[in-house]
């Protein structure tokens, strides 16, 4: 039987009542309906619940999203979605700057590894809780996370308690590498690649959403992007595609975001503004910060200047300071510069963000800037730590692999051990790039980088 995820209006329901708590609103009364109908809590890992609900219980789902979405927030003012509004709340917004120098295509090459690697790493352990992660690699002899996770020597009572991610286990484990294997955080920069061949730099919403008509197959997009894509499919035009979508504020804009930060070395500000309009077509406030914070961060350490935290600090100037993002980075930041243990800094985050779903955009991004921070930009140290927190390791690992990598300066600085199993290889079902080389598409990000803005 087919169940769909992400979509069921019983499952999203749960979903967009946690949403409302977060987001200052009062769900309580249309919570009380829900559980009172019988109304199931929101799956807590997979995107469907195990069975389907009655035709009833959808029916009602259906309604009680509409009234949720006319609640008004108490944290709207603080966290608008608006740029004219961000900026606005936004102080130390960055000035225009004289023309920095691009990345060389060496750089480019490392971030496009450095993302690759990161992501690889963490594919076989996403959605596990992170006692498993711990478990599972210090039975692999790996504690602290130091290289990829094998089942070699892992007791089978293990393995049991703590399967690996179904999906990606016989493409990710060191044991079976070969090439890099697709995934949704690879994706993302290739159609964001494509979106300025066919764009330029002054592409709109629309344009990122006909792109992803043409050229992204459904299946190959989850939660905020899959909602999105079912809003396009109905009529629903952009920005009211990231409405009656309960996961507006979780990771899937922040995995989108290199591209833009590749592309304007030494302009946060324009690498921000291209972020959120990305952005924008699925998400809201904090989903849609956290994607300017990264593009602002990586166009920072595109400049060459090799300094992480200079790097968080540029990107912390483009997120409203009054949002829970915002704390939530500057609290991970501080914790990662005071704290010598890293376990200790993730256990404190874990503790911190219980509240919000292992994909939400805050503890994730939280957790990506404290792994920076600890390991002072060290590519390995980064992903590692980035991987070994939990929530979401593949996309947590790819952007802090992404920095680090970037950071680097050319693919030779990158351990053996990462690049080589990856066999400058990447498999996708985007448009026609699959087996394409990263040295290639190190090419093709360097070009747009000179690029003059252009219509279609």
């Amino acid at each position: 039987m087919l169940r769909l995820t992400w979509v069921q209006p019983e499952d999203l329901l749960g979903h967009e009542l946690a949403q409302a708590y977060q987001d200052g609103r009062a769900p309580e009364a249309i919570a009380a309906r829900w559980h009172a109908a019988g109304g199931p809590e929101a799956p807590p890992r997979a995107g469907t619940s195990p069975t389907p609900a009655s035709r009833y219980l959808r029916a009602l789902a259906g309604d009680l999203l509409d009234e949720l979405a006319e609640l008004p927030s108490g944290l709207a003012d603080a966290e608008p979605t608006d740029l004219g509004q961000i900026r606005a709340h936004c102080p130390d917004w960055p000035a225009r700057p004289v023309p920095a120098p691009a990345p060389t295509q060496t750089h480019l090459e490392a971030a496009w590894l450095g993302r690759a690697v990161g992501c690889l790493l963490g594919k076989p352990v996403e959605k596990l809780p992170l006692e498993g992660i711990r478990d599972l690699a210090r039975a692999g002899g790996n504690w602290p996370l130091r290289t990829w996770f094998t089942a070699r020597g892992v007791p089978d009572d293990l393995l049991r308690t703590h399967p690996w991610n179904r999906r990606s286990a016989p493409t990710s484990l060191a044991e079976n590498i070969d090439g890099m294997p697709e995934d949704d955080d690879l994706n993302y920069p290739l159609l964001n690649l494509l979106l300025l061949q066919r764009y330029g730099r002054d592409f709109t919403t629309a344009d990122v959403a006909r792109l992803w008509l043409d050229e992204l197959p459904a299946g190959r997009t989850f939660t905020a992007e899959r909602v999105a894509y079912r809003n396009l499919l109905t009529g629903i035009e952009p920005p009211h595609t990231a409405h009656r979508n309960p996961f507006r504020e979780w990771i899937g804009a922040l995995i989108r975001a290199d591209v833009h930060g590749w592309t304007n070395p030494g302009d946060p500000a324009a690498a921000a503004e291209a972020a959120h309009r990305d952005a924008t077509l699925t998400h809201t406030a904090n989903g849609v910060y956290a994607a300017m914070f990264t593009a602002a961060t990586i166009a920072e350490a595109a400049t060459g200047h090799g300094d992480i935290h200079a790097s968080l600090r540029t990107g912390l100037t483009v997120v409203p300071p009054a949002s829970r993002l915002a704390e939530a980075i500057r609290h991970a930041v501080h914790l990662a510069r005071t704290t010598e243990d890293f376990d200790t800094v993730v256990d404190a985050l874990h503790t911190t963000h219980r509240a919000y779903h292992w994909v939400h955009a805050l503890p994730n991004t939280a957790l990506i800037a404290a792994a920076l921070t600890h390991a002072n930009g060290d590519f390995s140290g980064s992903i590692c730590r980035a991987v070994s927190g939990g929530w979401d390791t593949d996309s947590n690992g790819a952007t802090a692999g992404s920095v680090a990598g970037l950071l680097t300066g050319a693919p030779a600085a990158l351990p053996d051990r990462w690049t080589t199993p990856l066999k400058n290889r990447l498999a996708t079902s985007v448009a026609d790039f699959d087996g394409i080389g990263f040295d290639t598409l190190a090419q093709l990000t360097h070009q747009l980088t000179h690029r003059e803005t252009r219509h279609p």
